[in-house]
């Protein structure tokens, strides 16, 4: 009777073992709960330093130095659409004299295959700017009189729609062209088309040490400019093409690029494009901010998701 009763009992022991172990499997073999869904939102920031702010080939500094930075907040709806919106700053030196250039945009990039659109809204904000007219040989910032002229206009915000296009052709060659377009140019009444394209040549990563890299790229462009009729009397502003060709040396999110800028403008058409004070004072009614130029910059840029843990 003991030994039946031993045997029972390890029958039951092995019994309730073989219980709890199946329960712990069962435990153990839980299905794991699904990970929450990725956050689309990224942020993409920087800035920089450069030896003159060019933009589309005329100065913006005077043809002296520059800092920018920017923010541009995106969501990347799926791999291959971006929506986004963002600010640039950049520091200026323009005849009305505002605390500077900032530049409002928005807009999607969606991408197909090798080819990487960009479409957008590009509001250029020239905050606290300064009207300039010229009476008796000489500027002043006061209302006009009978002997005074207006000089500037007394705003020059405006704004652009656009379209790009990245065509990454294989690991080395990447093609951008790109369309701009505003029915009101810096508030003189004409209307502006700006086109263009630029070719980016990415060096071989063999060619440089771990992190580094090179490229060599260039641009070119036309702009179409209408007519002036901001002081009611109208007259023709001139198109113009400009160039750029240049190379840059990178380190992880650091670029030092050096660059050749160039405009067919003649510095009387720059003079009648740009109202330069420089061509008043000087007597020459002429411009070198749409000159050529060799312009230096060092400039960082970063994202969230990439750069920042």
């Amino acid at each position: 009777m003991t030994i039946r009763k031993t045997i029972a009992a390890s029958f039951a022991a092995l019994g309730l073992l073989s219980s709890s172990a199946l329960a712990a499997d069962i435990v153990t073999k839980a299905p794991k709960a699904p990970p929450p869904p990725a956050s689309c939102f990224d942020l993409a920031f920087g800035g920089g330093l450069q030896s003159d702010y060019n933009f589309r080939g005329i100065s913006q500094s005077n043809r002296g130095p520059s800092a920018y930075a920017y923010v541009e907040p995106r969501c990347n709806v799926t791999k291959d659409i971006q929506l986004y919106a963002g600010i640039w700053g950049w520091s200026t030196s323009l005849p009305t004299t505002p605390t500077g250039e900032f530049d409002l945009y928005g807009g999607i990039r969606p991408t197909f295959g090798p080819v990487a659109f960009d479409f957008g809204f590009i509001y250029y904000w020239y905050p606290r700017e300064t009207q300039v007219f010229f009476t008796d040989g000489t500027f002043t910032s006061l209302t006009p009189t009978p002997t005074a002229f207006p000089f500037t206009v007394r705003d020059s915000d405006f704004w652009e729609i656009y379209g790009k296009a990245t065509w990454t052709v294989n690991d080395w060659l990447a093609i951008g062209p790109y369309v701009y377009y505003s029915p009101n140019w810096l508030q003189t009444g004409a209307r502006a088309t700006y086109a263009g394209s630029t070719v980016k040549f990415t060096l071989p990563s063999a060619w440089f040490p771990s992190d580094w890299g090179g490229y060599i790229s260039g641009e070119a462009a036309h702009y179409w400019i209408g007519t002036f009729t901001a002081f009611g009397t109208p007259f023709d502003l001139p198109d113009y093409t400009t160039w750029n060709v240049g190379a840059g040396i990178t380190y992880k999110v650091f670029t030092f690029d050096l660059r050749y800028y160039d405009t067919d403008l003649s510095r009387t058409n720059c003079f009648l494009l740009t109202s330069d004070p420089n061509g008043v004072t000087s007597g020459s009614g002429q411009s070198k901010w749409c000159s050529s130029a060799i312009i230096a910059k060092f400039s960082f840029d970063l994202t969230a998701m990439t750069n920042v843990k």
